[in-house]
């Protein structure tokens, strides 16, 4: 990519794991509007997965992903291996760890020191001048904008928007996971976050009051919530009081399968 840059020309990436969805193509769209080199990489990375996470079953089809980014003209695709990412000896790490350490830091030990290693690597190979991520994926794309600013890194991230279907499910290669009843049961994380930002919009400021509206809500379909937080929008710390815009995240289970989803609430 070196080339393009010496040429003057502007290189937009964009980091994916594959089992592209119109999400990541929102991006890839972005990207093509806003610079003259588009690279998008493909690399389900080990790294970010735990122990009894899904690594191994994690979807993957390139045969589609391929045709979609032609569709898209991106210029370039990235797909390394695991193994020329982490040939053996590989030891070292990049971590964001007041950051990493909240929300689904709590229960994904490892996982945003896994990300932001790659992303980092990543970033070093392909040298973009723009890097594109989905809100979300909030903590993720905080976590990154924050690893770019302390090591100096010329580049700029650009957070879009979370792309939903039409019934406000939030886009995630995981969902090809659900069953057509499980996607039901999903819709309630999506449905909170609507109730909460209604409840906020009339007035509402009780951050206790407001949390276990959220919870029953999400009890009464999810198999399991690992939370439900109010949280800073830049520094993720969670919020006991209402004072102005705050970010509201959620993530929880149905069955075997994981979900996060968040939105901003404008409190004023």
């Amino acid at each position: 990519m070196e080339r393009f840059r010496r040429r003057g020309k502007t290189i937009g990436f964009v980091p994916t794991m594959g089992a592209l969805h119109e999400g990541h193509l929102s991006l890839v769209r972005a990207a093509k509007r806003e610079n003259q080199i588009v690279v998008v990489s493909i690399f389900v990375n080990p790294l970010q997965f735990g122990p009894k996470e899904d690594l191994k079953r994690y979807p993957r089809n390139l045969s589609r992903d391929r045709a979609l980014l032609s569709k898209e003209k991106a210029d370039y695709l990235f797909i390394p291996s695991s193994a020329s990412f982490y040939p053996r000896g590989f030891q070292t790490g990049v971590e964001v760890p007041e950051l990493g350490k909240e929300l689904c830091g709590r229960f994904r030990p490892g996982h945003f020191r896994g990300v932001t290693t790659v992303v980092a690597k990543l970033f070093n190979l392909v040298q973009p001048h723009r890097a594109y991520f989905g809100a979300k994926d909030y903590q993720q794309a905080t976590l990154i904008r924050q690893m770019v600013h302390d090591l100096n890194l010329n580049l700029k991230i650009k957070v879009l928007p979370t792309q939903r279907d039409k019934d406000g499910l939030a886009l995630s290669s995981r969902n090809a996971y659900l069953s057509s009843a499980q996607r039901q049961s999903a819709l309630s994380i999506f449905q909170s976050l609507e109730w909460l930002r209604k409840e906020v919009k009339r007035g509402h400021r009780n951050v206790k009051v407001l949390k276990q509206g959220v919870s029953s809500r999400l009890r009464r379909a999810l198999d399991r919530v690992d939370y439900i937080e109010f949280v800073g929008p830049e520094n993720l710390q969670g919020i006991t009081k209402i004072k102005g815009d705050f970010v509201a995240a959620i993530a929880g289970w149905v069955g075997k399968t994981r979900l996060i989803d968040n939105a901003i609430i404008r409190a004023h």
